[in-house]
């Protein structure tokens, strides 16, 4: 057990935290985290973390705001409380989809998150699965950017599910992140060719790469109202796909989404708990659950211990 590791979580996702606990063998840290009735949140931290090694777990998920106040002001208390560093663990990072101004008197919430966290107290952040890598930019303190590859690749092989399968980017911009995990397993790579009109409404073209009699395997960052992934998958079948696999390290699952992969063609949908799903996995058989506690644990101790992170992927 590393000496002077504190792990903190607040109400976001504690399973994960705890089975981050149990890799580390460091028990969680006593911490109140609750919340007034005019809504309002409390935290106060139970144990001495002097000169402490604090690791704050909380992914910035459903209900988004509320679990970024969470993260907040439990990093304003470490700080106050003389913790020697505040490392914030974001599995799930919130508000990335708004990188960039897309659009006139828009503003770039993800940089405005960045920025809170950072004058909050946080010396470093390690998160996984950046919806888009130009986020490691918008901090100004160093950002440790996991990769969920090795936990879906290895349940992959475990199933024997990369026999003649094509790795396929639902639409343009998760191009690299399918490229690379076809390069790690030796597989050819479609895109598909999709239109959007409006936020959260897709239309897919056309599917660009060789997907007849080939089992399909859709990879993306997360998964949300899951109208890009279906409509993927669809058109895969369309084209002469066998059988149609999805892996999204994230599982936002919001409004209709358990609806749409129940009624679809998808024969699974790996996800990691990065976010909290149990619920909704019971309303949906075709989701499996990988857990990232591992990952996140050896991370954690590397960075407690000075050594590299980048090994853990190569």
């Amino acid at each position: 057990m590393p000496d002077g590791i504190k792990l903190i979580t607040g109400n976001a996702n504690p399973e994960l935290a705890k089975k981050v606990s149990d890799y580390l063998q460091i028990p969680l840290t006593e911490t109140m985290v609750s919340t007034f009735s005019d809504g309002e949140i409390m935290v106060q931290i139970k144990e001495n973390i002097r000169g402490s090694d604090a690791f704050v777990i909380q992914p910035t998920c459903t209900p988004v705001n509320h679990n970024i106040m969470e993260l907040l002001l439990i990093i304003d208390a470490l700080k106050r409380a003389s913790a020697g560093r505040i490392t914030a663990v974001i599995p799930y990072y919130g508000y990335a989809r708004q990188d960039r101004k897309v659009q006139p008197r828009v503003p770039i919430s993800a940089k405005l998150i960045a920025n809170l966290i950072t004058v909050a107290g946080a010396n470093r952040v390690l998160s996984i699965d950046l919806h888009a890598g130009q986020i490691q930019g918008f901090f100004d303190i160093p950002v440790d950017h996991l990769f969920a590859i090795p936990v879906i690749l290895d349940y992959l092989k475990k199933n024997n599910l990369l026999n003649n399968i094509t790795v396929v980017s639902p639409d343009a911009g998760g191009t690299e992140r399918a490229r690379a995990f076809a390069k790690k397993i030796n597989a050819p790579l479609a895109i598909i060719d999709k239109r959007r009109d409006a936020p959260n409404v897709s239309k897919v073209m056309h599917v660009i790469g060789e997907v007849k009699d080939r089992d399909a395997l859709i990879i993306d960052d997360m998964i949300d109202t899951g109208g890009t992934l279906v409509q993927a998958a669809n058109a895969l079948k369309e084209k002469g796909a066998q059988r149609v696999f999805a892996a999204c390290t994230h599982a936002v699952l919001s409004g209709p989404a358990i609806e749409r992969l129940n009624n679809s063609v998808l024969e699974e949908v790996i996800v990691t708990d990065t976010i909290p799903v149990y619920d909704k996995k019971d309303k949906c058989p075709k989701i499996k659950v990988l857990t990232v506690a591992h990952l996140l644990g050896e991370a954690i101790k590397r960075i407690h211990e000075e050594t590299s992170i980048s090994s853990l992927f190569v």
